[in-house]
């Protein structure tokens, strides 16, 4: 039976108000990617976001990003690569002190861009998830897109998981449409789901200029704050168990 993650970014409380669904997302997804504390998030909505992974069997990611919760963690930030590796092991650390069983992390945003095509960046960010993995006595697999991420967790021997996005539009080139720009994201929960069956049974999914980008990946993302993401969500695990694919962590 083929199989396949569906992961979304939760436990995104902005000012004690939270950005999504989490109980709604949490009740179809299989791995939560979890804000700790640089883009939005506290201590409290950590914790509440383990005991709902807990309850509901989802596997738990971290979600680090740059300390930017005035923009939501989507603009770039200038920084050392030895400071931003401090920022992250910070938030890392929040995370798994907050009784987190951390699986895997996805860094977020603009660092998330940004650490794909810096190699010193992407060294920084993985210097945090050494850190973190010699915490647990495991390592701790990064999931993302981009090659210098890539080179430098095969580099620290850590394992290293790519992504598809059901949500987001995709430039003819692999990358994705800017937000703001026209076609950044998709809306209709039924074009989501075909997306995601196609993702798995073809590897392909269309830009928005229609060109077929191949794209081979371990999870599919659906972001939680998304309009429509709860009928997204729903829509694509039920397209996904009807064509026999089978929903679960890979971690």
């Amino acid at each position: 039976m083929a199989a396949i993650d569906l992961n979304a970014d939760l436990g995104e409380v902005v000012d004690g108000v939270p950005t999504a669904d989490d109980d709604a997302m949490f009740a179809v997804i299989s791995s939560a990617s979890i804000a700790c504390g640089g883009h939005a998030g506290d201590a409290a909505s950590m914790r509440a976001a383990v005991e709902r992974a807990q309850r509901t069997g989802v596997a738990i990611g971290a979600h680090p990003s740059y300390p930017d919760r005035a923009d939501f963690g989507r603009r770039p930030l200038a920084m050392d690569p030895a400071d931003l590796r401090a920022v992250v092991a910070v938030q890392l650390t929040a995370l798994a002190d907050a009784g987190a069983d951390i699986r895997y992390v996805k860094p977020h945003g603009a660092l998330y861009h940004a650490a794909g095509a810096d190699p010193a960046l992407a060294r920084a960010v993985v210097g945090a998830v050494v850190g973190l993995s010699d915490r647990v006595g495991r390592p701790v697999p990064l999931l993302a897109l981009g090659d210098a991420l890539a080179t430098a967790a095969e580099d620290a021997g850590l394992p290293f998981h790519r992504e598809a996005f059901l949500d987001r539009g995709y430039r003819s080139d692999g990358s994705l449409v800017p937000r703001g720009a026209p076609g950044d994201l998709l809306h209709d929960p039924g074009v989501v789901a075909a997306r995601a069956v196609r993702l798995v049974r073809r590897r392909t999914v269309e830009a928005v200029d229609g060109t077929e980008v191949e794209t081979v990946a371990a999870s599919l993302c659906l972001h939680g704050d998304t309009p429509a993401a709860v009928a997204m969500a729903y829509a694509v695990r039920a397209a996904l168990v009807a064509e026999g694919i089978e929903v679960r962590a890979p971690w």
